[in-house]
């Protein structure tokens, strides 16, 4: 008994100790490698994108933008960390509902994507922008279709 509760012991201290190693900046949030294979769930849209949620213009337009590339954005992680707490699986995930519309990190990446989109990046090549941290200096109020 007592071998068994030193290993157990001994196991804890490992995982426990192992933590000061980790890199939180290589902790990429869910998304997905490549196209959706079948057809992904709506973004709100038209009646949807009125209420609570929808009080500034910015909401409306990071929707319409969402809309507008599902695709691209089922490639792409979510650095809300809402894959942790809601069990999205890709920044698509929070324009189905009202998440997005809540959140200035969904926004700013949806808009982000939008742009780089527009500008001929690939899923792949906005999602690295999206790792580095380049969705941080999107302007909500200035976004626009």
């Amino acid at each position: 008994m007592k071998r068994w509760i030193g290993c157990l012991a001994l196991g804890l201290l490992t995982v426990v100790a192992s933590a000061q190693w980790s890199n939180p900046a290589e902790d990429v949030p869910a998304y997905n490698s490549a196209a959706p294979a079948k057809p992904l769930p709506p973004v709100l849209s038209g009646n949807q994108l009125s209420g609570p949620y929808f009080s500034h213009p910015y909401q409306v337009t990071a929707y319409k933008m969402a809309a507008k590339i599902p695709a691209v954005l089922h490639q792409q992680p979510c650095y809300c960390r809402c894959d942790r707490e809601m069990s999205h699986n890709s920044l698509h995930s929070c324009f189905e509902g009202t998440h997005g519309a809540a959140c200035s990190t969904c926004m700013r990446e949806a808009v982000y994507a939008y742009q780089q989109t527009k500008k001929g990046r690939t899923a792949p090549q906005i999602r690295a922008g999206i790792e580095r941290g380049e969705w941080q200096n999107v302007d909500l109020e200035a976004a626009a279709l």
